[in-house]
């Protein structure tokens, strides 16, 4: 009974705390963040510019506070509108800041003096090297752990970050570089701007010894570059040589590059690539393996539009970031080395797709499981597959249209995957909503038991198709290829859990296989029935 009692005062206080931040609507922020070399003590000073969007008497900034084992922040000072505030309290992971009554008008500039060390967000480590490294790794709600801040991917705001450290190390950050100067005391402060509003996964700094370079096909007045480790400067500079490329394909058929810049960056990320805009990190070993990153940084680039630019709600739709780096990946691929390349690459993702509904209960738009639970085979791969089949529905042209219309749409701003069903039926003058609903959420996918019968005498065959799967029956098209003296593909239009189809045939069939054109996202088992 206390348990329970606990629980619901626990959840109802979340609650509050969540409605009193969708009250706020963050415009900018400017981040001041000292570095050292003697310890991993960081020191902070935040201005925020918030707007609120309904008259508060106080709201809550997300910050990781400092824990039992010393990591964390510690607030030194709080201002708002340049008033020493003093009337403020903190709760979990939170900072309730509450205004006077003089001071309760529709926006504010809060500042936050603040110091410590990071428990997770910003990495303060040694490289494979062994050198010093900084890097930011924000994804998906771990920014506050290192800034105060509104640490929530449907919250875009501008930003910049002023960096002081030691002058020995080169600072990469979004957006422009404003300053790099020399101070004195062997200290250096860069300063970096971002002018385009972003989510807080996406805000980032790495500071590290790095050798740079520019490359020169990069599309005019948007340079793209490569940060590497010195000791990995040639093989770095290569295995990123293909951005350019891959970047102005995308600019080509999603709609013009967003940012002012692409800067490619060897890091310390716990990810392989983490898409930060126009600043994307990628794991130590993508600068010296002797292999093609090409897919790799073609997903990580998608990313500057679908998931930087336009960016899902919450992270219950996080397929809309995932699913489109990966099919946006999978159409790059296909332009450059063709279909048949793309359709070994589809195979081998329904493979994954395939495995994974195999042992999960979770449909694609995923609400209840943890947020690091959800970089998975549905995000990625199914969502892929769904785009793949959306466009085998629309055709070549339409589909085009509706990823440019989508991503027009939502860009700089926020959808779910409701707002893309929209775009979709618009586009296509479709009703495309039994599509959306079963792919996207229902979990698991069409499990199909296929059994045939050529009958000589009729020259027909019956070919009996029985969803398996303990879902709901999928509605969909499937092709089925025939085999004889000749060759014939069919479609059969599947809409029950069990259906029979009896099929003319040409020719004597000897054999039948689903899926020729790699079209549908599905699993089966094909038998011969014997007369």
């Amino acid at each position: 009974m206390m348990f329970r009692f606990v629980f619901a005062i626990v959840f109802i206080c979340l609650a509050i705390l969540a409605r009193a931040q969708g009250d706020i609507d963050i415009q900018h922020y400017e981040f001041n963040i000292t570095l050292n070399d003697k310890n991993d003590t960081i020191i902070g000073a935040a201005e925020i510019k918030v707007k609120f969007l309904h008259p508060v008497k106080s709201f809550p900034v997300d910050l990781v506070l400092q824990n039992e084992k010393g990591k964390g922040m510690i607030v030194d000072q709080i201002t708002v509108n340049d008033v020493l505030s003093e009337n403020f309290s903190k709760q979990r992971e939170k900072l309730i800041i509450n205004l006077p009554q003089s001071q309760q008008t529709d926006s504010a500039i809060v500042s936050i003096l603040y110091h410590g060390v990071p428990a997770d967000g910003l990495i303060i480590s040694k490289n494979k090297y062994g050198d010093r490294t900084f890097f930011a790794d924000n994804w998906p709600n771990r920014a506050h752990n290192w800034i105060p801040c509104k640490d929530d991917p449907d919250d875009k705001a501008s930003f910049e970050f002023i960096v002081y450290a030691p002058s020995e190390y080169q600072v990469v950050s979004n957006g422009k570089l404003a300053e790099e100067k020399i101070m004195a005391g062997n200290k250096k402060v860069t300063h970096w701007v971002e002018d385009v509003s972003l989510s807080t996964k996406v805000m980032v700094i790495g500071v590290a010894k790095f050798a740079v370079n520019q490359f020169a096909d990069s599309p005019p007045n948007i340079p793209v570059s490569a940060w590497t480790y010195p000791q990995d400067s040639v093989t770095g500079f290569r295995n990123y040589s293909v951005a350019p490329a891959i970047l102005k394909f995308y600019s080509d058929y999603i709609g013009a590059y967003p940012y002012n810049k692409l800067a490619n960056v060897q890091s310390k990320t716990i990810f392989g690539g983490m898409e930060n805009a126009s600043a994307i990190f990628y794991y130590e070993e993508s600068a010296e393996e002797n292999k093609s990153m090409e897919d790799l940084l073609a997903h990580e680039i998608a990313h500057q539009w679908f998931g930087d630019m336009a960016s899902e709600k919450s992270f219950s739709h996080l397929w809309l970031s995932e699913g489109f780096a990966t099919y946006m990946t999978d159409i790059y691929l296909e332009s450059k080395y063709g279909t048949d390349s793309m359709n070994r690459r589809l195979r081998d993702e329904r493979k994954t797709a395939i495995d994974f509904a195999r042992h999960s209960n979770r449909p694609v738009v995923d609400s209840l499981s943890f947020l690091m639970n959800l970089l998975n085979a549905n995000s990625y791969q199914k969502g892929g597959w769904i785009l793949h089949m959306l466009r085998r529905e629309m055709g070549d042209t339409l589909f085009r249209k509706f990823i440019r219309t989508y991503y027009d749409r939502y860009k700089g701003t926020n959808a779910d995957t409701d707002d893309l069903e929209k775009i979709a039926e618009e586009v296509s003058k479709k009703d495309l909503h039994q599509f959306f609903k079963q792919w996207l959420y229902t979990p698991g996918i069409p499990q199909l038991n296929i059994r045939w019968l050529y009958n000589e005498k009729d020259k027909t065959v019956a070919i009996t198709i029985e969803q398996v799967q303990k879902q709901m029956a999928f509605g969909f098209p499937l092709q089925i290829k025939s085999e004889g003296d000749k060759s014939e593909i069919f479609t059969l239009n599947i809409t029950r859990r069990i259906e029979t189809f009896s099929i003319p045939a040409s020719s004597t069939i000897r054999h039948i296989s689903a899926d020729p054109n790699t079209a549908l996202l599905f699993d089966s088992r094909i038998e011969k029935i014997n007369p």
